[in-house]
């Protein structure tokens, strides 16, 4: 097994490209890159990127999504993935550092777009015509836009970034059935979750600790992951754990007993046995699936 590799954003980028950002057409995108992108991979950036035109499978920390005209992506730094797509893809694709859209778009945040931030959140938006044409048009006025190199070039193609993400979460919201002000603020305290989970699912798995450091009860936590996401909390902080483990067993080449103490089980048979629970199959079976 070999360690995935992690791209950078300046493999794709020429010298007249603004530092951490980079736009291209999906097919000029699969010609010239193909040499970074044929293998499962991650990046250090953010990948946005629609389909106009094509089929095929994309997927995402192991998940597989089907693609289609308007099929519209988010991936965030460190997921891992791959497709497999029909020779007359075409559409559009852009990256960028979380650096370069913060620092110079102050008066928006990446954490506001749970597409990009949230493991529990689908990657994939399936827009219709009239939503897919508008999103087209956006598209073209970054490409457009980054061909110009105008005046105030980067801040004018961060705010059609910013326009992208918004008409994005509100198309994503017209399949939530919570729309008060109380889903609203559970929404907020699940992403205060989901950022604590990320940060320390390697040692702590107990729901009381993560209700602790939200100054919430353990129970009202439950309430906040059953509203959100229709799972338990600690199905959440579980599936992050799980979804580490997938890409440690894919990519690193350490023994299952390596992989299993990096996660925090002292004991293999206790981690094998929540992988098991989880995905149906044993960790080295697992292994032997994905590689055939």
């Amino acid at each position: 097994m070999n360690s995935i590799s992690v791209l950078h954003i300046n493999l794709f980028q020429s010298e007249k490209n603004a530092p951490d950002f980079y736009f291209n057409t999906l097919k000029n995108h699969l010609v010239s890159s193909h040499k970074h992108i044929e293998k499962p991979h991650r990046h250090d950036f953010y990948v946005t990127v629609i389909f106009t035109k094509g089929q095929g499978i994309h997927e995402i920390d192991f998940q597989k999504y089907d693609v289609s005209e308007g099929s519209l992506f988010f991936l965030s730094p460190g997921q891992v993935h791959s497709w497999e797509l029909s020779a007359d893809t075409d559409g559009y694709i852009f990256f960028f550092s979380q650096p370069y859209y913060e620092m110079h778009y102050v008066n928006q945040k990446l954490k506001n777009f749970p597409f990009f931030n949230s493991p529990g959140f689908s990657r994939k938006l399936q827009l219709q015509s009239d939503e897919l044409n508008n999103m087209i048009s956006l598209f073209k006025t970054i490409e457009k836009e980054h061909q110009s190199q105008d005046l105030m070039e980067q801040s004018f193609i961060l705010s059609v970034i910013t326009q992208i993400c918004i008409h994005s979460l509100r198309e994503f919201s017209k399949y939530e059935n919570e729309s008060s002000t109380a889903s609203a603020s559970y929404f907020n305290h699940y992403q205060v979750f989901e950022n604590l989970v990320e940060e320390f699912f390697v040692s702590q798995k107990s729901i009381s600790h993560y209700a602790s450091l939200m100054n919430i009860s353990a129970k009202h936590l439950n309430r906040i992951t059953q509203t959100v996401m229709k799972k338990k909390a600690s199905d959440i902080i579980t599936e992050r754990v799980i979804l580490e483990a997938k890409r440690m067993l894919i990519f690193l080449d350490e023994s299952l007993v390596e992989i299993a103490f990096r996660l925090g089980y002292e004991e293999y048979s206790y981690f094998a046995r929540v992988f098991r629970k989880s995905t149906g199959i044993t960790p080295s079976l697992f292994i032997k699936n994905h590689k055939n």
